[in-house]
């Protein structure tokens, strides 16, 4: 090679665009992707910020009316578990219904040729999801405690970290029913089962049968009611509950990722990841 041919390599490499494909950029594009669709679409993202506010002042209203103070004496409980299942509803189906919608337009399969590989890449994806939940259950509280004329404690660090928490063994379930819909295409009847069952899970009754606070969804919402009634901080938490958060949250949510993986695995391995 000539020093006129290393010369001209050189001037090819150093016209080269910076490489700018790393896990933050990923990170980025995939929330920005998230947010432009969600707000492409303004009315049913308003309708179902309106929805879930007209169910809750059915129960606000129409509890009053049936039970007078009964339902005033524990509105504050009621407005914090709401709070939890809106999250939970958003976690839980926002992944499920990506996922089908991914299926639907054939783009799902991209996900595997990508050099970050599948799992980062639906990571970052759950990450968008949980962030919008988060946003538009914080429009759904602010209204709530409007509404109802009551206010709270919110230590914001706390209350972010334990409902995020609560709210990660949710986001299990939906990644295991999103795994589900990739194998079976339309499971719908199935999914819309499991957000009933939350509303018991966020009711159930922790100190009288105890061992309920490993199902999913039961140990967060108990500290949320105690960290938003009563404004303790993360540090003021019981050690042991908190630990239980923890390991709820950790195991379901990577059941839920290993039952993704297996699932997608298998389509793969039947040729139908991109049928639909």
């Amino acid at each position: 090679m000539t020093n006129g041919d290393t010369g001209r390599g050189r001037a090819t490499a150093g016209n080269e665009p910076p490489r700018s494909g790393g896990y933050y950029h990923l990170m980025k594009a995939v929330i920005h992707r998230d947010l432009v669709i969600w707000l492409r679409y303004p009315v049913n993202a308003a309708t179902g910020i309106l929805m879930a506010l007209i169910f809750f002042g059915l129960i606000f209203y129409g509890g009053r009316l049936v039970a007078g103070q009964a339902i005033d004496d524990t509105i504050e409980g009621l407005i914090v578990g709401y709070f939890l299942w809106t999250l939970a509803q958003g976690a839980y189906f926002g992944i499920t219904n990506d996922v089908q919608a991914e299926a639907g337009w054939g783009t799902l399969e991209r996900h595997f040729m990508t050099p970050f590989g599948f799992g980062p890449v639906i990571l970052a994806k759950s990450i968008a999801v949980v962030l919008r939940t988060f946003l538009t259950s914080a429009v759904v509280l602010a209204a709530m405690l409007v509404m109802t004329g009551r206010s709270l404690e919110l230590p914001l660090v706390t209350v972010v970290v334990v409902a995020a928490l609560a709210v990660a063994s949710a986001f299990g379930l939906g990644l295991a029913m999103g795994g589900l819909s990739v194998l079976y295409k339309r499971i719908n009847n199935v999914a819309n089962l499991l957000q009933f069952a939350f509303i018991g899970l966020i009711s159930a009754p922790v100190f009288e049968i105890p061992w309920t606070r490993i199902l999913p969804l039961v140990q967060g919402s108990a500290l949320l009611q105690v960290v938003m009634r009563d404004g303790d901080r993360l540090w003021e938490l019981d050690p042991l509950a908190l630990a239980i958060l923890v390991g709820t949250a950790g195991f379901y949510l990577g059941a839920g990722y290993l039952a993704f993986v297996l699932a997608t695995r298998r389509a793969r391995r039947l040729g139908v990841l991109g049928d639909y």
